[in-house]
Protein backbone atom coordinates (compact mmCIF):
# COMPACT_ATOMS: atom_id res chain seq x y z
CA UNK A 1 0.00 0.00 0.00
CA UNK A 2 0.94 3.53 -0.66
CA UNK A 3 1.11 5.66 2.26
CA UNK A 4 1.27 9.13 0.87
CA UNK A 5 1.95 10.96 -2.30
CA UNK A 6 4.33 14.15 -2.04
CA UNK A 7 4.87 16.61 -4.94
CA UNK A 8 7.62 19.43 -3.90
CA UNK A 9 10.03 21.99 -5.63
CA UNK A 10 13.11 20.52 -4.27
CA UNK A 11 14.93 24.05 -4.92
CA UNK A 12 18.58 24.89 -4.82
CA UNK A 13 20.29 26.59 -1.96
CA UNK A 14 16.20 27.69 -0.78
CA UNK A 15 14.80 24.90 0.94
CA UNK A 16 12.57 22.42 -0.51
CA UNK A 17 8.93 23.91 -1.25
CA UNK A 18 6.03 21.14 -0.65
CA UNK A 19 3.20 21.40 -3.16
CA UNK A 20 1.04 18.89 -2.78
CA UNK A 21 0.89 16.06 -0.24
CA UNK A 22 -1.92 13.61 0.69
CA UNK A 23 -2.10 10.56 2.60
CA UNK A 24 -3.85 7.16 2.18
CA UNK A 25 -4.72 4.31 5.27
CA UNK A 26 -3.95 4.58 9.23
CA UNK A 27 -0.20 3.77 9.97
CA UNK A 28 0.22 1.90 13.10
CA UNK A 29 0.18 3.99 16.32
CA UNK A 30 -2.10 6.65 14.74
CA UNK A 31 -5.83 6.51 15.66
CA UNK A 32 -7.04 8.34 12.48
CA UNK A 33 -6.21 8.92 9.07
CA UNK A 34 -6.24 12.30 7.08
CA UNK A 35 -4.52 14.07 4.14
CA UNK A 36 -2.46 16.77 4.59
CA UNK A 37 -2.41 19.45 2.12
CA UNK A 38 1.01 22.01 2.14
CA UNK A 39 1.93 24.85 0.23
CA UNK A 40 -0.41 25.73 -2.73
CA UNK A 41 -1.94 21.93 -2.55
CA UNK A 42 -4.43 21.18 -0.21
CA UNK A 43 -4.63 16.90 -0.43
CA UNK A 44 -8.06 14.67 1.18
CA UNK A 45 -7.61 11.92 3.30
CA UNK A 46 -9.70 8.68 4.60
CA UNK A 47 -11.10 9.79 7.34
CA UNK A 48 -11.10 12.85 10.13
CA UNK A 49 -8.64 13.73 12.39
CA UNK A 50 -7.96 15.93 15.65
CA UNK A 51 -5.41 18.89 15.47
CA UNK A 52 -2.91 16.76 16.94
CA UNK A 53 -3.07 13.81 14.51
CA UNK A 54 -2.93 16.74 11.27
CA UNK A 55 -0.13 18.27 12.70
CA UNK A 56 1.78 14.76 12.92
CA UNK A 57 0.63 13.69 9.32
CA UNK A 58 2.25 17.15 8.09
CA UNK A 59 5.51 16.84 9.72
CA UNK A 60 6.01 13.33 8.52
CA UNK A 61 5.01 14.29 5.27
CA UNK A 62 7.74 17.27 5.80
CA UNK A 63 10.47 14.86 6.45
CA UNK A 64 9.69 12.53 4.03
CA UNK A 65 10.10 16.04 1.46
CA UNK A 66 13.37 17.53 2.94
CA UNK A 67 14.78 13.75 2.53
CA UNK A 68 13.50 13.33 -0.85
CA UNK A 69 14.90 16.70 -2.18
CA UNK A 70 17.92 16.03 -0.66
CA UNK A 71 18.38 12.78 -2.20
CA UNK A 72 17.22 14.31 -5.52
CA UNK A 73 19.46 17.36 -5.26
CA UNK A 74 22.84 14.68 -4.78
CA UNK A 75 21.91 13.17 -8.06
CA UNK A 76 21.53 16.17 -9.73
CA UNK A 77 25.08 17.56 -8.60
CA UNK A 78 26.11 13.82 -9.48
CA UNK A 79 25.23 14.06 -13.13
CA UNK A 80 26.25 17.86 -13.21
CA UNK A 81 22.86 19.52 -13.27
CA UNK A 82 22.82 21.97 -9.74
CA UNK A 83 19.23 22.36 -9.12
CA UNK A 84 17.50 25.37 -10.05
CA UNK A 85 15.42 27.36 -7.58
CA UNK A 86 13.36 28.44 -10.23
CA UNK A 87 10.67 26.30 -12.43
CA UNK A 88 11.11 26.42 -16.25
CA UNK A 89 8.33 27.30 -18.53
CA UNK A 90 5.74 23.77 -18.05
CA UNK A 91 5.44 21.99 -21.48
CA UNK A 92 2.30 22.47 -23.60
CA UNK A 93 2.52 18.86 -25.28
CA UNK A 94 2.60 15.77 -23.12
CA UNK A 95 6.29 15.08 -22.63
CA UNK A 96 7.84 11.24 -21.96
CA UNK A 97 9.01 10.04 -18.32
CA UNK A 98 11.13 7.29 -19.38
CA UNK A 99 14.57 9.10 -18.98
CA UNK A 100 13.48 11.24 -15.69
CA UNK A 101 15.95 10.65 -13.31
CA UNK A 102 14.89 8.96 -10.02
CA UNK A 103 15.41 6.70 -6.97
CA UNK A 104 14.42 5.22 -3.66
CA UNK A 105 15.47 4.80 -0.01
CA UNK A 106 14.36 4.02 3.31
CA UNK A 107 13.07 5.50 5.80
CA UNK A 108 13.90 3.57 9.28
CA UNK A 109 10.78 2.88 12.26
CA UNK A 110 10.03 6.37 14.04
CA UNK A 111 12.41 8.43 11.54
CA UNK A 112 9.25 9.52 10.60
CA UNK A 113 7.12 6.86 10.94
CA UNK A 114 6.04 4.65 13.24
CA UNK A 115 6.99 1.59 10.94
CA UNK A 116 9.78 1.19 8.18
CA UNK A 117 8.71 3.17 4.83
CA UNK A 118 10.58 2.72 1.41
CA UNK A 119 10.17 6.57 -0.62
CA UNK A 120 9.94 6.14 -4.33
CA UNK A 121 11.08 9.27 -6.31
CA UNK A 122 10.62 10.99 -9.66
CA UNK A 123 12.40 14.42 -10.69
CA UNK A 124 10.60 16.11 -13.60
CA UNK A 125 12.03 19.49 -14.76
CA UNK A 126 12.38 21.18 -11.26
CA UNK A 127 9.89 19.46 -9.23
CA UNK A 128 10.06 16.05 -7.64
CA UNK A 129 7.30 13.64 -7.29
CA UNK A 130 7.32 10.78 -4.36
CA UNK A 131 5.38 7.71 -2.85
CA UNK A 132 5.53 6.81 0.27
CA UNK A 133 4.93 2.62 0.51
CA UNK A 134 5.10 0.05 2.93
CA UNK A 135 8.12 -2.04 2.94
CA UNK A 136 6.95 -4.84 1.29
CA UNK A 137 5.19 -3.04 -0.94
CA UNK A 138 6.05 -4.00 -4.97
CA UNK A 139 9.07 -1.56 -5.84
CA UNK A 140 8.44 -2.12 -9.78
CA UNK A 141 4.54 -1.40 -9.65
CA UNK A 142 5.59 1.54 -7.30
CA UNK A 143 7.97 3.38 -10.17
CA UNK A 144 5.78 2.18 -12.83
CA UNK A 145 2.95 3.76 -11.61
CA UNK A 146 4.72 7.25 -10.40
CA UNK A 147 5.82 7.37 -13.72
CA UNK A 148 2.19 7.22 -14.65
CA UNK A 149 0.99 9.83 -12.57
CA UNK A 150 3.71 12.49 -12.59
CA UNK A 151 3.03 13.65 -15.98
CA UNK A 152 -0.96 13.86 -15.53
CA UNK A 153 -0.08 15.60 -12.21
CA UNK A 154 2.11 17.60 -13.88
CA UNK A 155 -1.00 18.86 -16.71
CA UNK A 156 -2.65 20.22 -12.80
CA UNK A 157 -0.35 22.52 -12.73
CA UNK A 158 -0.18 26.22 -14.03
CA UNK A 159 3.09 28.59 -13.61
CA UNK A 160 2.05 31.69 -12.21
CA UNK A 161 4.27 34.01 -14.42
CA UNK A 162 8.05 33.15 -16.17
CA UNK A 163 10.10 31.67 -13.25
CA UNK A 164 7.50 32.45 -10.44
CA UNK A 165 5.88 29.85 -8.57
CA UNK A 166 3.37 27.32 -9.40
CA UNK A 167 -0.53 26.63 -8.68
CA UNK A 168 -1.88 23.19 -8.40
CA UNK A 169 -5.34 22.09 -9.10
CA UNK A 170 -5.95 19.86 -6.18
CA UNK A 171 -9.37 18.84 -7.18
CA UNK A 172 -7.59 17.11 -10.47
CA UNK A 173 -4.78 15.69 -8.28
CA UNK A 174 -7.51 14.24 -5.90
CA UNK A 175 -9.38 13.23 -8.98
CA UNK A 176 -6.64 11.66 -10.48
CA UNK A 177 -5.65 9.78 -7.44
CA UNK A 178 -8.94 8.46 -6.63
CA UNK A 179 -8.51 6.69 -10.05
CA UNK A 180 -4.99 5.57 -10.51
CA UNK A 181 -3.97 5.02 -6.52
CA UNK A 182 -7.76 4.14 -5.17
CA UNK A 183 -7.09 4.30 -1.57
CA UNK A 184 -3.52 3.80 -1.72
CA UNK A 185 -4.18 0.84 -3.70
CA UNK A 186 -1.95 0.35 -6.36
CA UNK A 187 -3.53 -0.79 -9.70
CA UNK A 188 -1.97 -3.13 -12.58
CA UNK A 189 -2.88 -0.28 -15.12
CA UNK A 190 -3.85 -1.30 -18.84
CA UNK A 191 -3.81 1.64 -21.83
CA UNK A 192 -7.44 0.92 -22.42
CA UNK A 193 -7.92 1.87 -18.21
CA UNK A 194 -5.72 4.89 -18.81
CA UNK A 195 -7.15 6.48 -21.59
CA UNK A 196 -10.28 6.16 -20.42
CA UNK A 197 -9.46 8.36 -17.02
CA UNK A 198 -7.88 10.66 -18.92
CA UNK A 199 -10.87 11.48 -20.79
CA UNK A 200 -12.97 11.19 -17.90
CA UNK A 201 -10.61 13.99 -16.19
CA UNK A 202 -10.02 16.07 -19.71
CA UNK A 203 -6.30 14.80 -19.71
CA UNK A 204 -4.45 14.65 -22.46
CA UNK A 205 -1.19 12.63 -21.33
CA UNK A 206 1.89 11.09 -22.47
CA UNK A 207 2.25 7.29 -22.88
Amino acid sequence: MVRAVVLLAPGGPAPCRVLYARSFGTPPGTATATGTGTGTGTGTGTGPAGPRQRLRRKEQLLAVARQVASQCQLLQSSLGRPSSPQLPQLPDEPMSLQDAPGGLFQMPPGDPFPERVTVVWLSVLALTFALVCEPQENLSLAEITLRRLAPRLLLSLRLLGPGADVLLRPDAADGLLDRLLPHGQMLFLNERFLQAVDRELGIKASR
